[in-house]
């Protein structure tokens, strides 16, 4: 067992210590006064040279938290936010809801008021605030969205709190976990104070499938005539993409990728039929849900009575949901790689009997990927002209500029279809839970994470307004990431104005033609949000025009080294 030895010092120094050996490069951190050992702590492991995750402020506690789950999205490794006690809790909730529902890790951390009213103790209390903030369960606001919480109580326990707290994040099914850090046991002394390195405690491996449910899965999937797969929350990593990629081919089984949270395919895979698998449910004989927990709205369109349906997932029947009653055949507790891997072996036995099945179905599914590719093409046709600009074109104008590595954070109404994805690792989608807001900094998190990589954040410009503008502007520049922000300017909340069209399609709000709540003046100059930090910013209402101004952006980023803005003017 090798060990390492802080000296002397405190609490806080041994905690920032354990971190960066635990694999923690940044700690993005939005303080307040609880702040004061970590901030020493962090002065002290920069003046001698001692090893700590690099500090980030982040100006706003919502970019703070989407930072590192950007960050994580792309590394693989989850990082740690420090947040001033219950009010910066309260700014990165929506954050921490989008995690917890995406199965995204992340050591979400908040201050704790100082308890210590009298003495000498290293950081009681001393100011006013110290008495009005303190709440009697801080960790009750979020434990809820967290998988585990704790209060740190001493430096006696802090290398198996950082272990536990990791551990937790990153066992399967994943996500966040939350400790608050009371300033007395950060400010507390320590000598000779040593902890292992590696760890000692490993994260578990996750459940493997069982084998009985591969191969009844094996043999529904051979014995269907028309199998369909629908994903959501899966191609967290390539290796899934392609597990997924060779049993859809070699089996001719439609895949469809309904409000993905990651790319599961390829565009150009032949066994991919789009983003809306409602027009596949009435024919379907046998439905995979793989990594999704709305893989159709029941009370809009449903698969038929005697379509069979299977759940795949590390947490296939999604416990933490109060109420979720999808059909359920079958379902396989696993990570879906390797659940698919196993069914891909399973079915090779069957790969003979159903040969005439496969080889109509790939034949058929061909026909309908043609048909799915022209009507496409036709929008497209009709799209690039349109004015206002049409979503459509916007999408197809930034896949022109895109290359080959991109990476794209959609929180917009960007068309995937209009997306050339050679890489699942391409497009990536935050708002799991509902939270608006994730985009850029889940953008700035990415780019921290892969610098050389172009990163395209699309916004609706609601979701521009929840996502802190300026805080995530300064921390582009502040930082060296320039990224391209592209704002879909609709001037109004759409996706509550359709909601309130569905439930009332005959009501006063919907012959109003301009439902309360719903609707920004227009004319609002988002462009001019970036140029406060020295960015690019760009106003575009001509659709011909749109090409020309993406190029300009383009070249702010890459010649000047500055990030940039289009505020685009759509329909």
């Amino acid at each position: 067992m090798a060990t390492k030895t802080i000296e002397s010092g405190t609490v806080a120094d041994a905690y920032l210590a354990i971190l960066k050996d635990r694999g923690v490069d940044y700690f993005f951190g939005n303080a307040g006064t609880d702040f004061a050992p970590i901030i020493e702590a962090f002065a002290r492991a920069h003046a001698e040279g001692t090893p700590a995750p690099i500090p980030l402020m982040v100006p706003h506690e919502n970019v703070a938290i989407n930072m590192a789950l950007g960050y994580y999205i792309i590394k693989g490794r989850p990082q740690v936010v420090m947040v001033h006690v219950n009010a910066g809790t309260a700014n990165a909730i929506c954050g921490l809801i989008n995690a917890s529902k995406g199965n995204l890790p992340v050591l979400f951390t908040a201050g704790r008021t100082p308890y210590t009213e009298e003495g000498d103790t290293p950081g009681m209390r001393s100011r006013e605030v110290h008495w009005p903030q303190e709440m009697r369960d801080q960790n009750a606001m979020v434990r809820e969205m967290v998988k585990w919480d704790y209060e740190l109580p001493s430096g006696a326990v802090v290398e198996t709190a950082v272990d536990r707290a990791l551990n937790v994040a990153m066992s399967s099914p994943r996500g966040p976990v939350y400790m608050t850090l009371p300033r007395e046991p950060l400010a507390a002394a320590v000598k000779n104070f040593q902890y292992q390195s590696p760890s000692l405690r490993r994260v578990p491996a996750p459940a493997h499938p069982d084998p009985a449910a591969i191969d009844e899965a094996a043999a529904m999937l051979a014995k269907a005539e028309r199998p369909l797969i629908i994903a959501s929350n899966f191609g967290a990593q390539p290796a899934d993409g392609r597990a997924l990629a060779e049993l859809a081919e070699r089996y001719a089984v439609p895949v469809s990728q309904r409000k993905p949270r990651f790319v599961s395919l390829p565009s150009a895979h032949p066994m991919h039929i789009g983003y809306d698998p409602d027009p596949y449910l009435d024919k379907a004989d046998l439905i995979v849900v793989l990594e999704a927990d709305v893989p159709w709205i029941p009370s809009m369109k449903a698969p038929g009575a005697d379509c069979k349906i299977i759940h795949i997932g590390a947490d296939p029947i999604f416990e933490s949901y109060p109420i979720r009653g999808f059909r359920c055949d079958l379902a396989i507790t696993g990570l879906p790689k390797a659940t698919l891997t196993a069914i891909s072996g399973a079915m090779a036995e069957h790969e003979k009997s159903a040969k005439t099945r496969i080889d109509a179905r790939r034949k058929r599914i061909a026909d309908e990927v043609a048909g799915l590719r022209e009507k496409w093409k036709a929008q497209l046709e009709e799209a690039k002209s349109a004015g206002p600009i049409h979503p459509v074109w916007i999408s197809h104008c930034i896949d022109r500029i895109k290359g080959d590595n991109p990476i794209i954070i959609k929180e917009s109404g960007i068309q995937l279809q209009h997306l050339n994805i050679t890489e699942t690792d391409t497009v990536f989608t935050g708002g799991a839970g509902g939270g608006l807001g994730y985009g850029l900094g889940t953008a700035l998190g990415a780019k921290l994470a892969a610098p050389d990589r172009l990163v395209i954040c699309t916004q609706g410009d609601g979701a521009y307004h929840y996502g802190n503008p300026v805080p995530s502007h300064y921390v582009a520049k502040a930082e060296g990431l320039p990224m391209l922000t592209v704002v879909f300017n609709n001037a109004r909340w759409d996706a509550v104005r359709r909601n309130t069209r569905a439930v009332y399609p005959d009501g006063y709000a919907s012959r109003s033609n301009r439902e309360p709540l719903t609707y920004f003046e227009p004319g609002v100059a988002y462009e001019h949000a970036v140029e406060v930090v020295g960015g690019y910013g760009e106003c575009v209402e001509d659709p011909e025009e749109l090409p020309r101004a993406l190029d300009r952006a383009m070249d702010a980023i890459e010649s000047e080294d500055r990030q940039a803005l289009l505020n685009v003017i759509t329909a």
